[in-house]
């Protein structure tokens, strides 16, 4: 029993659990628009990508599924957004005012840059941030829809807070079947989404030390620089890549005006990297805006937030070992900080990790399939990194595939490092080490 008490078995378990019981809900015939019972694959697969924030579907959420359907789902990814961090600790507030000391381990494992003195600061920062900011979104988006669209009040109230709560947990689920491409030119609809995701994904941690220190910048923690430095880079890079790639193209860009132009990359640099909204069709993007997607994919945005990906500070961690190294530095070292040779091991265990992760699934899902290796490839690193963008072959894979994509959105969810924890027997502190020597390298 004592092994089941370790963090990331905790976390792991606590995913699944959730897993089950939202693929039982969904095999409910009240589930379903036609109100018979949903194969045990769909609902599972639904389930699994709702729970894991991802929004890769394999029957279309707005006509499949009823308004308890629906409901289910939304609760999945609210659910799953808030990661096992946040719902730790949120439940430990509620049952108990003072935490038990498992409840805040689990908390402090998937916030590693906070003490466990943070943890109820953070919870609170969770709670009033997660509805203050969902219902500001759902406020905006029914106004909207209502005196924009003509849809009628409960109508637009439901798309509205249905968004709303997909967005800020980059969920990527929508009732539109065509996502949010009827809305590409509405920036009205477009920037509010685009907020919630950024917010969303940024990561807790990073909030939290911005309402504490937003005035002084030079006490922030190097998360928070590297998180934001490196989000920033990305949405930014992101944005000129795919605009340049796309500016010609007339099935995506090519006949909009400029600012409209502007707006759709801007969106599709925001949602490549982790939320899986589409304004544009994916499946019509150029084969180098592609490319772009499969980076900022894999990715993905801040650590301990609604985002998946190996997450930025990952990347970022990466890249001053990759510096240092060129620089022929003993130590790798940002903002006057040294950063620890344990989070640079970690960084590097996620990268290879993550990598086989998508190597392996694109093989397999390869050898069931005869589609496209690229179009596999996207859909592989999309389920992975929890983006839910697609080609448009999810559901017309065999169920052995839509099962490995089950598999990869688990896995890009839970993260690398905590799944690995989570099947080891234990932490294991060795009572001796070995001589060192220095293998030939390159």
């Amino acid at each position: 029993m004592k092994s089941l008490l370790h963090p990331a078995r905790a976390v792991a378990l606590v995913f699944l659990a959730a897993i089950l019981v939202g693929s039982a809900l969904l095999m409910l015939p009240i589930s379903h628009a036609e109100g018979s019972a949903t194969p045990w694959v769909t609902a599972f697969f639904t389930a699994v990508s709702a729970v894991c924030v991802t929004g890769l579907v394999v029957v279309d959420t707005g006509t499949y599924w009823s308004t308890f359907g629906q409901s289910v789902i939304l609760l999945l990814f609210q659910l799953g957004g808030f990661g096992m961090m946040t719902v730790a600790t949120l439940l430990g507030l509620m049952v108990n005012s003072s935490f038990r000391l498992r409840t805040k381990m689990i908390a402090q494992f998937e916030s590693r840059s906070l003490r466990l003195g943070d943890i109820a600061s953070v919870a609170k920062l969770v709670l009033v941030v997660t509805f203050a900011l969902e219902l500001i979104i759902a406020l905006s988006l029914t106004l909207r829809l209502h005196l924009a669209y003509d849809l009628p009040w409960a109508e637009a109230a439901w798309s509205g807070l249905f968004h709303a709560v997909s967005a800020f947990n980059n969920a990527g689920f929508s009732i539109h079947p065509d996502s949010l491409m009827r809305y590409a030119t509405d920036a009205f609809i477009l920037l509010p989404v685009m907020t919630a995701i950024v917010i969303g994904g940024i990561g807790f941690p990073v909030l939290h030390d911005l309402r504490s220190r937003f005035n002084d910048p030079r006490h922030w923690s190097l998360h928070t620089k590297l998180t934001l430095i490196g989000t920033t880079i990305l949405l930014l890079g992101g944005f000129f890549t795919l605009l340049v790639f796309e500016w010609s193209n007339s099935a995506t860009l090519g006949p909009m005006p400029f600012a409209d132009k502007a707006l759709s990359a801007a969106f599709a640099s925001v949602s490549a990297r982790t939320a899986g909204f589409n304004s544009i069709d994916i499946g019509a993007l150029t084969q180098e805006s592609w490319a772009i997607h499969y980076f900022l994919m894999f990715v993905g945005g801040g650590s301990a937030g609604t985002a998946g990906g190996v997450k930025v500070g990952t990347a970022a961690i990466l890249a001053i070992l990759i510096i240092a190294e060129i620089r022929g530095h003993s130590d790798s070292e940002a903002f006057g900080r040294r950063v620890g040779a344990s989070a640079q091991r970690q960084a590097i265990t996620v990268l290879m990790l993550g990598s086989t992760m998508i190597v392996l699934g694109t093989l397999f899902i390869l050898r069931e399939t005869d589609f496209p290796t690229d179009q596999v490839i996207f859909e592989v690193i999309s389920a992975f990194g929890t983006v839910g963008l697609s080609t448009g072959i999810t559901g017309n894979l065999p169920e052995a595939s839509q099962l490995m994509l089950t598999l990869l959105m688990y896995v890009g969810r839970v993260g690398t490092i905590t799944l690995a924890a989570s099947l080891a027997l234990g932490e294991h502190r060795m009572p001796y080490r070995y001589p060192e020597e220095h293998p030939i390298v390159g």
